[in-house]
């Protein structure tokens, strides 16, 4: 299909976005480090962190190397370089986010000595870093890949290869957050159990020797992971809806051509503004003293949503001249919105408070509270993800539930950036405990880590959603591309498939706690070695090793992050050529319904827990040192492997196992009848 010269506007907006980003990430940098021994704490934080993700990016390679190979015996050579691309470019964008944001740490807690709202400033430039270089890398990878192909003509369809590049960013991403996910649990679970409860010492205190692993895992895991993770879930949506646009037709039956092929990317674009005008507005309004942090983080998300339909609404009038396209991409768009706000009551409301008095009873009555919260909160939802593609496919059949879908992402740049603000807020603040900073400065850093909890756990929702669009975008496409029209439930194989797929969530899920769980079993035995080996150090007099417990945190992380990797990977495979084609859809069909609602229910349920023991520390139910205190200490401790690491996990098995079903239907077209 030969293209027009407005195709060229999107790889030269995802270069403006990428100058954004510099300009982000420049003003993030000019604020002052503050005197040594913060710059020293936030050194250690960033080559912890540096570290880690070196050692995980060289097991990443070689693994790709091999399946790069699989892709050119099976596929073609395009394929693998369009893989290639896909899985450098999540890795870029990942990267560059905690790189910016470890940086960003210290000069936040220096940032507060000039008060709350100088500190939220840097905060929270940091973390957009992270959302506009994700939104932009997706934006000028996607675009300039399918232009190259288009102009070399070397496949006889682009969109044959671009499969390729949402596999690679499925495939970086499931190594990004389930390596992340076990570092920075393992390390909590170890700071936490020995250091607050056996030994009575402050979080962040620097005598607990996995205090600074617990930074490094914020930071790997809430951001270089969680950067990945969104990534994924834009290309892969964005790639499917251009699959299936390039085949839409107007209400006319005529096909829609170019116009049907780009509108995808158009909404990306429109997406993109809206963010950039979202995340403006938060910081001018900052200075305005007229907001909190968690009220200005909300009105950026709304603000973004807003100016995004309203860009939505033009360019179906103007350049489609198809209001369906509104109606299908908005549904999305709103469900993803409202979504969030349903999270946020749930994980910060009247839930939280119920959870935190059950405490007064212990933790067996606060676990039972947490899990019922965390199970209602996944209902509204999935039911609203459901009405959504209801909308969608009324308004435009399967093209606009693909389009309900790149909505819904369509605002990436703003709640990446919110998410991203957590784990800075946090780190400022266990920065200031570790360089004994005046406890003012701890106030503000604990005022602005709290908005972060509340904005991570929209943020987490934001992104199960964002999976459940982009898995439905792939399973249609790849319904699509293998001719199956249906689901024929009195089949035993599409029934077997349905089965099977439900379970994968809760295996892979069993394998991430599972590796949570040994490794943080290590890591307390060493922080009790420590405090009962090196003399002096309950009192302060000399400093614990660090290092040592970043290395157990990372070693705990690689050696055991392959297993899920490839039951993710091979499951579609050992599917497909047991079962057929059809159940491999079912396969699909299953493991979407089961691993979005376990993702949403972790996540909420951790979430809920974690705010309950703030609130109590705050003073609520007797406060710290009370029965409700030690049983919401439990709970929390419960509930950070599985919002921190099982549940965002789930997110990338959703997309994956999709993504390689469908980068792989050449092959199963011609070996599987």
């Amino acid at each position: 299909m030969p293209l027009s010269p407005t195709a060229y506007i999107f790889p030269i907006a995802g270069l403006l976005g990428i100058v954004a980003t510099i300009y982000l990430a420049r003003i993030t940098l000019r604020n002052d480090p503050g005197p040594p021994e913060i710059v020293e704490v936030s050194k250690f934080i960033q080559e912890g962190a540096a570290i880690f993700l070196r050692r995980e990016y060289r097991i990443m390679a070689v693994a790709a190397v091999f399946f790069a190979i699989v892709l050119l015996v099976a596929l073609n050579v395009y394929v693998m370089l369009t893989f290639i691309v896909g899985a450098v470019t999540s890795v870029l964008a990942g990267y560059t986010g905690m790189s910016i944001a470890t940086r960003a740490n210290g000069r936040t807690t220096f940032a507060a000595r000039h008060g709350p709202i100088r500190a939220f400033d840097v905060a929270f430039s940091g973390g957009s870093v992270l959302g506009m270089v994700a939104v932009s890398l997706g934006i000028l990878g996607v675009s300039s890949v399918y232009l190259l192909f288009s102009l070399l003509r070397v496949v006889p369809d682009p969109l044959s290869v671009m499969t390729g590049y949402s596999l690679g960013a499925s495939f970086a991403a499931i190594f990004a957050r389930i390596g992340g996910g076990i570092f920075t649990k393992a390390a909590d679970i170890g700071a936490d159990l020995v250091g607050k409860v056996e030994v009575g010492i402050p979080e962040d205190d620097p005598r607990n020797p996995a205090v600074i692993a617990d930074n490094v895992g914020d930071n790997v895991g809430d951001v270089a992971g969680m950067g990945a993770d969104t990534y994924q879930s834009y290309v892969d949506t964005t790639i499917a809806a251009l699959i299936l646009g390039a085949s839409a037709t107007t209400s006319h039956g005529a096909p829609l051509g170019e116009e049907g092929l780009l509108f995808p990317l158009w909404i990306l674009l429109a997406g993109m503004l809206g963010s950039v005008v979202g995340i403006a507005a938060v910081k001018v309004l900052a200075w305005r003293e007229k907001l909190g942090p968690e009220a200005l983080l909300r009105l950026g998300m709304v603000i973004s949503g807003a100016v995004t339909l309203l860009g939505i609404w033009g360019l179906s009038h103007f350049y489609l001249r198809d209001l369906r396209a509104f109606f299908a991409a908005a549904s999305g768009l709103i469900a993803g919105i409202v979504i969030g706000l349903i999270t946020d009551y749930f994980t910060s409301g009247h839930p939280v408070d119920r959870i935190a008095a059950s405490g007064e009873s212990g933790a067996a009555t606060l676990i039972i509270t947490g899990l019922s919260v965390g199970l209602q909160s996944a209902v509204l939802p999935m039911l609203l993800l459901g009405l959504s593609m209801i909308a969608a496919f009324n308004a435009w059949g399967i093209y606009g539930i693909s389009l309900s879908g790149v909505g819904l992402l369509s605002i990436l740049g703003i709640t990446l950036s919110m998410d991203a603000y957590g784990p800075i807020a946090d780190n400022a603040g266990g920065i200031a405990e570790m360089t004994h900073q005046h406890p003012r400065i701890r106030q503000i850093t604990d005022r602005l880590d709290a908005a972060g909890n509340t904005t991570a756990a929209i943020a987490k929702s934001f992104a199960v959603s964002a999976t459940a669009a982009a898995a439905l975008s792939l399973l249609t496409a790849y319904s699509e591309a293998t001719h199956v029209k249906s689901l024929d439930i009195r089949d035993a194989r599409v029934m077997a498939g349905l089965l099977i797929g439900g379970a994968l969530p809760a295996l892979v899920s069993s394998m991430t706690l599972t590796a949570v769980g040994r490794t943080a079993g290590v890591m307390v035995a060493e922080v009790r070695r420590q405090f009962r080996e090196i003399a002096g150090l309950r009192e302060g007099k000399v400093p614990p090793d660090y290092q040592r417990c970043i290395d157990i945190a990372t070693r705990g992380a690689l050696g055991q992050l392959l297993l899920p990797c490839l039951v993710a990977v091979l499951s579609p495979f050992a599917i497909v050529f047991t079962l057929g084609r059809e159940a491999l859809a079912g396969f699909l069909a299953g493991n979407l319904v089961t691993g979005v609602f376990l993702a949403i229910f972790m996540a909420n349920a951790g979430g809920a827990w974690d705010n309950a023991k703030k609130l109590i520390e705050a003073g609520a139910y007797g406060g710290k040192r009370s029965l409700a205190h030690m049983s919401s200490g439990v709970g929390d401790t419960v509930g950070d492997p599985l919002k921190d690491t099982a549940g965002p996990t789930l997110n990338i098995v959703v997309e994956l196992v999709a993504a390689v079903s469908l980068a792989f239907v050449p092959l199963f077209l011609r070996l599987v009848p």
